[in-house]
């Protein structure tokens, strides 16, 4: 049997207990809301500002246009993703208060139940029941929720955070393909907000990719491809309309 190293005075519960996890699932949740929001936020505006471009010269259409995209956008996302998100959390609590009418009925069968979640990690029968037990007796709750169902109950997800999140980045995302469009000279304004945010769109996707630990040219490549064909399809129909 292999040995988990502890130090002076430490038992193997104390080990398992000092992982460093409290506050991941918030931050993780912030930023991938956030990734999201900007990268939606940068393609959308910029298919609807280059799209009205292709059908006028008027900065007062394209900002109008590229100002109500954002603000609908922006608020389309907060609520999406606040919606998302407390259904999630609504998840949540319903199997922590699942788990505490189990400890509470069966309690038993649920250490019993935490001793083969240790076995089946790799511990002998002797230590997996000795973890189950410490630490059942340290916080019985929040032993099963990590080990059963990888929950903290302080550590929930926030449907505000992520509402928040996702509306502040994509007015951020939004508001660069806008700014290009109105502030640059118009014989070289589309070209200069397809250049803008094909840059941007190639930093969100190796972001994205970092926070999922995913190979970064793939998904830079599908970021910068998908977002290039929006801006060439919305001015391509752009142009035509403009000709009726």
């Amino acid at each position: 049997m292999t040995e988990m190293a502890t130090g002076p005075g430490e038992s193997t519960t104390d080990v398992l207990a000092a992982e460093p996890h409290e506050g991941i699932g918030q931050k993780l949740n912030w930023l991938r809301a956030g990734v999201l929001g900007a990268n939606d936020g940068i393609v959308s505006t910029a298919g609807i500002v280059i799209g009205v471009a292709g059908a006028s010269v008027s900065r007062g259409a394209i900002g109008l246009a590229g100002l109500a995209g954002l603000v609908a956008g922006a608020l389309s996302m907060a609520a999406g993703e606040y919606v998302s998100v407390s259904t999630q959390r609504d998840t949540e609590r319903a199997l922590i208060a699942q788990e505490k009418h189990e400890l509470a009925t069966m309690p038993d069968a649920e250490l019993e139940e935490l001793v083969q979640i240790y076995r089946d990690k790799g511990l002998s029968e002797p230590l997996a029941r000795q973890v189950a037990e410490e630490l059942t007796e340290h916080d019985v709750l929040a032993a099963h929720l990590d080990a059963e169902l990888h929950l903290d109950a302080d550590d929930l997800t926030n449907p505000w955070s992520a509402a928040l999140a996702s509306a502040l980045s994509f007015t951020v995302g939004a508001l660069l393909p806008l700014l290009m469009i109105i502030l640059t000279p118009e014989p070289v304004r589309i070209a200069l907000t397809f250049v803008a945010v094909v840059i941007a769109l190639m930093i969100t996707g190796f972001v994205s990719a970092r926070l999922g630990k995913a190979p970064a040219l793939r998904a830079v490549l599908r970021n910068v491809i998908g977002g290039a064909a929006a801006m060439v399809i919305t001015y391509v129909i752009g142009r035509f309309v403009g000709t009726l």
